[in-house]
């Protein structure tokens, strides 16, 4: 799948938009099939399940073609990097997921930009959010992070709560000021029991989505998937998938 960053050539700046957005219409249209048929398999509504297109290390430039091809769910895991994008595309009618670990001294511009904050996986940046969140007075939504790879107590490799925290750390999100408690997210673990079980994985998740929907019922949404395993996502029964390289292209490596 090609991909990659445009480069915009002297007076060549108009053909190479468009046949940007050509190669972005047409990953989006495979990437939909995909979707389509695993929600066909899966017997469930292709409605149920929502895109979210990972717009990390590409341009501004590329979300507002995203946004013209009908995008309106977008996710960025750096806040030093979405900070300006969200900024440069704050005319446009999208909602920003922040999905990446997030660092309590970045939470004051995540808080003027997110509509989501999918990585929640420790009480300190609940408060954080919460303190941030009432100050620009918006409302968050949150997703508790879980993190499938982690013992009893602790916090796993790629940032999240191990299982048996979900519960007290979704109590603190309902009780805080400025947040709403929407769900969960994992990503499928590269170690422990469900490293290269992607299915099962998901269905764990699906296990502790129903507990928290026990004692919080409107919290339904359950983010898993990427460009690789969207698929199990959807068997599993996942309602927002985060793609980006299927949508966008490879990326170029992070020096």
């Amino acid at each position: 799948m090609a991909g990659g960053h445009p480069r915009h050539a002297a007076g060549g700046g108009r053909a190479v938009t468009d046949d940007r957005k050509t190669q972005l219409a047409e990953n989006l249209a495979r990437v939909e099939e995909r979707i389509s048929a695993a929600c066909a398999r899966a017997g469930r509504p292709r409605d149920e399940v929502t895109l979210i297109v990972v717009t990390k290390t590409y341009p501004a430039s590329d979300v507002r073609l995203l946004a013209e091809l009908g995008v309106r769910q977008v996710a960025e895991n750096r806040d030093q990097e979405a900070a300006p994008k969200a900024a440069e595309c704050a005319d446009l009618p999208l909602t920003w997921h922040f999905v990446g670990q997030l660092q309590t001294n970045k939470v004051r511009s995540v808080a003027g930009y997110a509509g989501i904050v999918q990585s929640v996986d420790r009480v300190r940046l609940v408060t954080a959010l919460s303190k941030e969140a009432a100050r620009a007075g918006r409302e968050l939504g949150c997703l508790i992070q879980v993190a499938l790879d982690a013992e009893a107590g602790e916090r796993g490799a790629r940032g999240g709560v191990a299982p048996d925290g979900v519960g007290a750390l979704a109590e603190a999100v309902a009780g805080a000021e400025g947040l709403r408690l929407d769900g969960v997210m994992t990503v499928a673990p590269l170690a422990g029991p469900y490293a290269g079980r992607e299915l099962a994985a998901f269905e764990r998740l699906m296990e502790i989505s129903s507990d928290l929907r026990a004692g919080h019922p409107a919290a339904t949404m359950v983010s898993a998937g990427m460009s690789a395993d969207l698929e199990e996502a959807v068997a599993a029964g996942a309602t927002h998938v985060r793609v980006g390289t299927a949508v966008l292209g490879v990326r170029p490596r992070l020096r």
